[in-house]
């Protein structure tokens, strides 16, 4: 939702890269539900990982990416709906499964928050530069596994140590490098949008 200017009634400079298309609720609606569906549709990139519960997925790219180009006020609503969804029946969680039951449920609440914080980061330029985009994306990786973590603490009956062995360790390296792509991709989606 491009900020307006008071004086001249006009929409303002793009705040996210969803400001740049036009309409306004349609455009909105849309851009939820495409949020909530391109989650969905990464989250079918799977691999199990022995020794854990928790699978390598493209979702955790694909909400933070969500969360930057949508702004917070459409990245917590795409994020909502896919956590309703996939809990009420949709599969489109990991593996194309559904409902709460999995350890790995953390994950998907802590998608909700990143996508809204990664959002209202990106709202405010974070997503402008290569090294704020790093900044931003790492925030929203490390608010995935603080939900993560504790629910996978809760639902294994482990400790701390064991809830990181399983649910971050293994996951650090794909993360960094989901970070970096981020790093690449949004930036250069600014400047594309500045030469038109």
């Amino acid at each position: 939702m491009a900020a307006t200017s008071p004086a001249l009634g006009r929409p303002a400079r793009p705040l996210v890269l969803g400001d740049l298309l036009p309409g306004a609720r349609v455009r909105d609606a849309a851009l939820v539900l495409g949020g909530a569906g391109l989650v969905g549709l990464a989250a079918q990139v799977s691999f199990p990982i022995p020794g854990t519960p928790v699978p390598v997925t493209g979702q955790t790219f694909a909400v933070l990416l969500a969360g930057a180009a949508l702004g917070w006020r459409r990245g917590l609503p795409a994020m909502a709906l896919y956590l309703v969804a996939g809990t009420a029946g949709v599969p489109w969680f990991a593996g194309a499964s559904s409902g709460w039951s999995a350890p790995s449920f953390g994950y998907i609440i802590g998608f909700v928050l990143a996508g809204t914080v990664v959002g209202w980061l990106a709202g405010r330029g974070g997503d402008r530069t290569p090294v704020r985009t790093v900044l931003t994306m790492a925030l929203g990786t490390l608010l995935i596994y603080a939900v993560g973590v504790p629910y996978l603490m809760a639902d294994l009956g482990i400790g701390l140590g064991k809830a990181l062995d399983l649910g971050v360790q293994p996951f650090l390296v794909g993360d960094g490098l989901k970070v970096l792509l981020a790093a690449g991709v949004l930036p250069a989606a600014w400047r594309v949008t500045r030469r038109r």
